[in-house]
């Protein structure tokens, strides 16, 4: 057979098979087609359909709410006081332990006293030596027997001595250091048996007052004409302190007051409130969430969070009428806070709102009214409550 029967015994069949594919593709594709269709429209019928869309509602509520700043903060203790010694010795006492509490007036360390003691001793002796001369020279002088300059010397002289004695005092005082205020204890800075200087930087120990405490927060300067129109100006106002999650409250006390300044640097102003921290959940140099409130809105409209929707134009609910029909409607929030948002306008107490399933509706559309089980149980993939999608056979 010659090579050119070959060639175009070849190109027959390359035809041959061509055309079988053609065909058996647009056929498969076709009947994948029709297929597709009837499942899509039967899917569509079954969302669509002119059936009303399933929908968890609720209403709309009416109930004081409180209108408030957050503004991030930190705790500081309400007086910190370093004790240092006023006098130069060595520390022969020791009497707190670290992370006592101490009341004003407690002893703390004690400075050797005896070189202090026997200078008092010594300044008691020349004033008790210079009173007995002043004595004599006040009898001398009635006399006029001594001149009116010398008896002026010997009161100058008792009065000097009165003085050292005195001061000889405060020095022997200075070695028994005592707690200036109500607080408690840090760490001890210097051990029992250290030289002290009044010069020294370190101090002996830090106290700090947590009963009550501090915290100061900041706010954005655009805030300040709300916080001294609600009368922050002369404190008093509520502030709670949150924990980093905004979840916990960890004490409530009242705005001490506003700083006279904003901080042109970062734009904000500072504020400083004081708590009572009966249990200590506040601690100096912790962080925490600063809620001031403001006011409290008497008997506003609130709805769940989740009844807000937002589009190109804004804040909107979708609202159930009468007839189970709903209707998108604009609304204005004020705040959202714990799953709930106030509405400043658009909502009426009493008023059915779209909770959950707003992903489904238009405008007009009718609802069917069904619970959150049921909600979840009606999403595409979900087998219904109490029952688990069974593998088809021969799956593993």
């Amino acid at each position: 057979m010659s090579k050119r029967t070959l060639f175009v015994i070849a190109g027959v069949l390359l035809l041959l098979i061509a055309w079988w594919s053609c065909h058996h593709g647009s056929s498969s594709n076709q009947s994948q087609t029709t297929t597709s269709g009837g499942s899509s429209g039967r899917r569509g019928g079954g969302a669509t359909g002119g059936g009303p869309v399933p929908v968890v509602a609720g209403k709309a509520e009416q109930k004081d709410v409180p209108i408030y700043l957050d503004g991030l903060g930190t705790v500081q203790a309400f007086n910190t006081v370093t004790v240092h010694s006023r006098v130069d010795g060595a520390l022969v006492q020791v009497n707190f332990s670290e992370g006592q509490d101490v009341k004003t007036g407690d002893l703390l360390v004690v400075v050797d006293p005896r070189p202090y003691q026997a200078a008092l001793d010594q300044a008691k002796a020349q004033a008790a030596l210079d009173e007995v001369t002043l004595k004599r020279q006040a009898d001398l002088r009635a006399r006029n027997v001594i001149a009116a300059q010398d008896y002026d010397t010997a009161v100058a002289n008792a009065q000097k001595s009165q003085a050292a004695a005195e001061a000889a005092q405060v020095n022997v005082d200075y070695c028994s250091v005592k707690s200036p205020i109500d607080g408690r204890t840090g760490v001890r800075l210097v051990d029992i048996g250290n030289v002290v200087h009044a010069s020294d930087q370190n101090g002996i120990v830090v106290i700090t007052q947590l009963h009550p405490i501090s915290v100061v927060f900041t706010l954005p300067e655009q805030n300040l004409q709300s916080i001294l129109g609600a009368g922050a100006a002369n404190g008093g106002l509520p502030v709670l302190a949150l924990d980093r999650g905004n979840t916990t409250t960890l004490d409530q006390g009242k705005l001490a007051v506003v700083d006279n300044e904003i901080d042109q640097t970062t734009g904000t102003v500072k504020l400083k409130a004081t708590f009572p921290n009966p249990d200590l959940k506040l601690w100096p140099g912790k962080f925490v969430n600063a809620r001031l409130i403001l006011t409290t809105r008497k008997n506003a409209t609130v709805v769940p969070s989740s009844v807000v929707q937002r589009g190109p134009q804004g804040t909107y609910a979708y609202v159930i009428k009468p007839d189970k029909s709903v209707e998108m409607r604009p609304i204005k929030v004020a705040q959202t806070e714990n799953n709930q948002a106030l509405i400043d306008s658009g909502l009426q107490p009493g008023e059915q709102v779209v909770v959950d399933g707003q992903y489904k509706l238009q405008p007009g559309a009718r609802v069917e009214l069904t619970t959150p089980q049921a909600q979840q149980a009606a999403l595409p993939g979900k087998p219904p409550a109490g029952k688990s999608a069974r593998p088809a056979k021969g799956s593993k």
